[in-house]
């Protein structure tokens, strides 16, 4: 959307807030109020009243969710929107979620203030909480350059829509994530010109030459035993589907690793080789890094006799601290052209090779089908409610919904991604960083994609970090119905795991007392959308969990945010 509007010279920094984010494509502007952004309030107002264009201003009560629910709509529409913060403190409480878009690759920019004055000059007021409070020593855009693509200040009213621009365009472009820009107040209240921003434009794209692919074709034809290794692919316009044009051409098996952001390939496909890049780490002879900045753990584990060939816009994640790809061959560029272009040269394949890795991929895939339904079958004759039960009972009713799974579990994560088989584009996606976020996140996936039906797996340590009563304020203020469903097994189980891990014969294994675990303090965890008149269940019998999530997606059908409080056996 582009601002047309005619700015007069009585306009202030506000306006110019609200006419570049309009001048940059934001849909939606995500705050979590802080009293510096009065301004922006006004010109929003001013607009409303005029009829003249603005974002859409969503008003939210917690820093995470602001940011959670920017990301979600991020990774759909997959363009930058606003977020604004309050000063120095409302960065710091919105940092992890910043930090998770920055590790999703989801364009945003935000914005938070401080006072360059501290009522020491001519001019409106900023008050005595800046000085008192709410600044920090080297400015909040010092503090946001760690956890941010790009940070910097805004110290000029007539500078600033540009700078949103500038911010936008760098949140845009490979690899994409969040700008940070310092707004100052005393910028915000300044008079403005109305000289406005110039609305950006997508990116070009940038390709491999045509000599790089053929020499990877090359090393294609000439391999017995390759494949694919991926985490991003389908966060790209049009990735997904152009890596199953690609590995269908070469009938190359694709392995997304628990390091996957979203759902890169169907998980029904013949093709899909699973999660565990182990068993060609001796085998293969030719791996392909797919938009994957880390495939190898430990980092050192190098493949024994596999040529490495990295195909990825930006494959030096800067943000990453430790990267290790072991690359023989790079193909730089956008993704999707790059595959589309190794597709179109499949051709003069040796038959009985690609006739032996196809055997051997369907054999591979009918033992993992086998085990996937072994599986299924002993949770459903378990006396508790197992987690496999959960996830096999949503993949049941999800199925012809067109439902897109945010996933925020930890220990039952591999669980949900085996069993709820995930088959289209943009259909899932794990939050990134760290946990408390989930819920925000699924409200912008929702947000983004109002008519799809949205659920968020989640752990009980999970829901409990999330900001839960703001987000559920989010989902009823704006209409965004979840469902919710809570793998609860009462305890911080990745925890504990690790504390057997490293102690398996110590004091806490000896005396049975592990700290730091146990969740049995809680409430039923249903019960706090029960003041907002939400549908809520809690289930622990297998018996009651196939009718309780029908109810459930009945409730979201019908426009109310559902959570269903699982009980689960582990």
């Amino acid at each position: 959307m582009t601002d047309t509007h005619s700015n007069t010279p009585a306009a202030d920094g506000g306006d110019a807030v609200v006419s570049a984010f309009n001048a940059v494509g934001a849909d939606h502007v995500f705050c979590s109020s802080g009293s510096e952004w009065a301004p922006v309030w006004e010109a929003l107002a001013r607009r409303h009243r005029d009829g003249q264009p603005a974002p859409h201003y969503v008003d939210v009560t917690h820093e995470t969710v602001a940011v959670g629910m920017a990301t979600g709509y991020g990774l759909l529409t997959r363009r930058p929107q606003g977020v604004l913060l309050h000063a120095a403190p409302g960065l710091l409480q919105g940092s992890m979620a910043v930090h998770g878009a920055l590790l999703a690759g989801v364009p945003m920019v935000v914005a938070s203030s401080e006072s360059s004055t501290y009522g020491d000059a001519d001019g409106p007021d900023p008050g005595g909480q800046w000085y008192r409070n709410l600044s920090i020593v080297g400015g909040p855009h010092g503090i946001a350059r760690p956890f941010t693509k790009w940070a910097n200040e805004a110290a000029s009213v007539h500078t600033l829509p540009t700078m949103i621009t500038r911010a936008a365009e760098l949140a845009w472009r490979a690899p994409a994530g969040p700008a940070y820009l310092n707004i100052p107040l005393e910028i915000l209240l300044a008079p403005w010109d109305g000289r406005e921003a110039k609305p950006i434009v997508a990116a070009g794209t940038t390709h491999s030459s045509p000599q790089e692919a053929d020499a990877v074709a090359e090393l294609l034809r000439a391999a017995r035993n390759p494949v694919i290794v991926t985490e991003t692919a389908g966060r790209e316009a049009g990735g997904f589907e152009a890596l199953v044009a690609f590995a269908e051409a070469w009938q190359i098996p694709v392995v997304e690793p628990d390091s996957a952001v979203c759902g890169n390939f169907p998980r029904t496909h013949p093709l899909h080789a699973g999660g565990d890049i182990g068993p060609w780490m001796d085998d293969a002879d030719l791996i392909l890094l797919v938009n994957c900045r880390a495939p190898f753990y430990p980092p050192s584990r190098r493949p024994a006799r596999a040529q490495v060939v990295v195909i990825d816009e930006v494959p030096q994640r800067p943000h990453v601290v430790y990267q290790v790809l072991f690359a023989d061959r790079y193909l730089e560029g956008d993704v999707t052209h790059t595959l589309g272009q190794l597709t179109k040269r499949a051709r003069d394949l040796d038959p009985d090779a690609v006739a032996v890795r196809r055997e051997a991929q369907q054999v591979r895939s009918a033992a993992e089908q086998a085990a996937i339904e072994r599986a299924e079958r002993t949770a459903a004759a378990s006396e508790g409610v197992d987690p496999v039960q959960v996830a096999a009972t949503l993949r049941r009713l999800l199925d012809g919904r067109d439902g897109i799974v945010v996933d925020e579990t930890i220990t039952h994560s591999r669980i949900v991604r085996r069993h709820l088989h995930t088959a289209a584009p943009d259909a899932y996606f794990y939050v990134q960083g760290g946990l408390g976020q989930g819920i925000a996140v699924a409200l912008g996936v929702k947000l983004a994609a109002p008519q799809r039906p949205v659920v968020l797996t989640i752990g009980d340590g999970a829901f409990a970090y999330n900001p839960v009563i703001p987000s559920l304020d989010a989902a009823q203020a704006y209409e965004l119905p979840l469902l919710i469903v809570v793998f609860n097994n009462r305890a911080y189980r990745s925890m504990n795991l690790n504390h057997r891990r490293f102690y398996p014969e110590g004091a806490a294994a000896q005396t049975g007392e592990w700290l730091g675990t146990d969740l049995r303090r809680l409430p039923r965890l249903a019960r706090f959308a029960e003041p907002f008149g939400m549908h809520t269940e809690t289930v622990d019998t297998t018996d009651a969990l196939a009718p309780a999530l029908e109810r459930a997606l009945k409730a979201v059908a019908e426009g109310t945010t559902a959570v269903v409080d699982v009980l689960v056996t582990r």
